[in-house]
């Protein structure tokens, strides 16, 4: 079954590796994988989509906790969350069928993003099931070219993370109680 994990965690070299290398230890394939800055450029967000048995679940998200760099992972499969995925596809066809087309595209909301006298080139997004969809429905006009750009997801829920302010090497152990606010 698959399982979609959200990571923050520290934007430093080798941050992702230990990601990857700890679900590739333990034999899980990784479906999608996307990261990213946050809005503070020390931090990402990593979205994986990865396959694991549902009993194993909450163990995947206290090894990745546990992990350096890691600040917070969060399964988001069944809890409130918002999650999509990006494609552009590319279909050549006739110009008999360039209206179909662009019909099509209209019904799944993708737009063009560039046209030529072969064909579009179609950027579309939702979950994975309706892509899957858009790209059954594109073969039927010639031939297609498909890009996609793994999953995104964000929770919904109103927890939030509290982060202390980093400790400068060599302070005291009063400095670093007056910087994590305890009295």
């Amino acid at each position: 079954m698959q399982q979609i994990i959200s990571i923050l965690m520290e934007n430093k070299p080798g941050a992702l590796m230990r990601v990857t290398g700890l679900l590739s230890q333990r034999g899980y394939n990784i479906e999608t994988l996307t990261v990213a800055r946050t809005f503070d450029p020390t931090l990402s967000r990593m979205t994986i989509a990865v396959d694991v048995e549902p009993s194993t679940r909450a163990q995947v998200i206290k090894q990745m906790s546990k992990l350096v760099n890691v600040l917070q992972a969060t399964d988001v499969t069944d809890g409130p969350a918002v999650s999509r995925e990006l494609m552009l596809v590319r279909v050549k066809t006739t110009q008999q069928n360039r209206t179909a087309v662009l019909k099509e595209a209209e019904i799944f909301h993708a737009r063009v993003v560039d046209s030529t006298t072969e064909g579009f080139c179609l950027e579309a997004t939702g979950d994975s099931e309706k892509l899957d969809e858009f790209v059954d429905v594109m073969r039927g006009y010639g031939d297609i070219e498909v890009t996609r750009s793994g999953m995104v997801s964000m929770s919904l829920d109103n927890k939030k993370l509290r982060l202390s302010a980093p400790v400068p090497l060599g302070a005291s152990a009063e400095e670093v109680l007056e910087l994590q606010g305890a009295d």
